[in-house]
């Protein structure tokens, strides 16, 4: 990439560098299942396509609860007060 010229362009270098993250967290996870379900193989134009795909994916998962649950329920992540 070239330099950074405006502020799409760290926002692009942002959500690559999410997008690249090992899979701990659950939120890790969720990235994870966009970059395997929404982003594989894609050779995208713009970061408006990017984003595009990964809100479809987003809202898949929300319309998904028990496959949303699947990936982020870690019963060692629950707070104990």
């Amino acid at each position: 990439m070239g330099p950074k010229t405006s502020g799409s362009q760290t926002i692009f270098d942002s959500l690559l560098s999410l997008l690249t993250v090992p899979s701990e967290s659950p939120v890790e996870h969720i990235w994870e299942e966009l970059r395997e379900k929404q982003l594989a193989n894609l050779a995208l134009s713009s970061l408006d396509e990017v984003i595009d795909k990964v809100c479809d994916g987003l809202n898949q998962l929300e319309a998904d609860p028990e496959r949303l649950r699947s990936l982020t329920y870690f019963p060692h992540f629950r707070m104990v007060s």
